[in-house]
């Protein structure tokens, strides 16, 4: 590595510790909500080496728990993950025009939320080793992050250990909670997950249904019905017509 692509790396490395501190606390917990669920350290920690995905490896990772089938475990984190095909596309239109597609698909591999607020906010052009840098850190932080606290688990009482197990939750409601505050859409489409949600948990004949499922069916309901509510405006970017003739002339 060349002394200029080692100081983009080492620049986006430094970018990315934040994220990376934020991560492991996240990543800790999670590795104690899979223990506790009874999934084996390796598992979890596997988990986090192969998705780096804080919400679809939760639901994944519930859903692996509660049975599910293959089928539905697929929908499911493809409906949660569907935001990173977008988050990727943005992102596309800063990456250094040279960049390989083998370099893109392995840099997408760590598109995560955080990631892409920091490489859409670095000006110019981001090169491959930037970017490396930028994903290695909070990398690192999430799979070091499960392994210490599918670790510290088994170390812990169960009443810790399953108090501990409901951050991770907490965590999305930290995430939900301001933005929804802030926004009549959000906070709809979440009222409106929970209610289905809470529907098929209490109403007899939808209790049968799968977790999965239920997953899916709340996502598309509460995601359609925001849509059709708050549609975003297309905006034209096309000039305004020239005044008519006759009352200049």
């Amino acid at each position: 590595m060349t002394q200029s692509k080692r100081s983009l790396f080492l620049r986006g490395a430094r970018d990315g510790l934040p994220i990376c501190f934020g991560y492991l606390s996240v990543a800790f917990a999670y590795g104690i909500h899979s223990i506790e669920g009874g999934l084996p350290v390796w598992a979890a920690l596997t988990a986090s080496l192969t998705n780096f995905t804080s919400a679809g490896q939760v639901a994944g990772t519930d859903l692996i728990l509660a049975g599910a089938t293959l089928f539905e475990i697929a929908v499911t984190l493809f409906l949660i993950n569907l935001r990173y095909a977008l988050m990727s596309l943005s992102l596309s239109q800063k990456l250094d025009p040279g960049m390989s597609v083998l370099e893109r698909a392995a840099l997408a591999f760590g598109n995560t939320d955080e990631v892409f607020a920091v490489a859409m906010r670095r000006p110019g052009v981001l090169t491959t080793p930037y970017l490396a840098g930028l994903i290695f850190t909070p990398y690192v932080g999430w799979c070091l992050g499960t392994l210490f606290g599918a670790t510290a688990a088994g170390l812990m009482p169960a009443v810790v250990r399953s108090a501990l197990g409901l951050a991770i939750y907490g965590m999305f409601l930290a995430i939900i909670l301001p933005e929804a505050r802030a926004n009549r859409a959000v906070a709809l489409v979440a009222l409106v997950s929970a209610a289905v949600s809470c529907l098929f948990a209490c109403l007899p004949l939808l209790r049968r249904l799968s977790a999965g499922w239920v997953i899916i069916i709340a996502s598309v309901a509460a995601s359609s019905l925001g849509a059709f509510l708050f549609p975003i405006r297309e905006t034209s970017d096309e000039p305004d017509e020239a005044p008519q003739r006759g009352a200049a002339q």
